[in-house]
């Protein structure tokens, strides 16, 4: 199991999280410093999944589900290019 990093956020300022994968009752997240942490499903909002963005503000989380369809929308437009181009 990977272990948490411990993250240096500055008051008021919201941390994206991407979704990474689920292993066991855990979320393994990359931020957008690329840091990989670990977070307890029962801390997330239910029905996260795989790929979906959450926000760290204060000392909770929450779904952010314009962040994740604009992400997962420029990730298939790079695989377009990748794969048509």
């Amino acid at each position: 199991m990977q272990e948490d990093v411990l993250m240096e956020a500055k008051p008021n300022m919201k941390q994206y999280l991407s979704i990474d994968r689920i292993e066991g009752d855990y979320a393994v997240c990359v931020g957008d410093d690329l840091r990989g942490e670990s977070i307890l499903l029962s801390l997330l909002p239910k029905g996260v999944c795989e790929g979906d963005v959450i926000v760290r503000e204060g000392e909770g989380y929450r779904l952010d589900a314009e962040e994740t369809k604009r992400r997962r929308a420029k990730n298939a437009d790079l695989q377009r290019e990748l794969f048509e181009g």
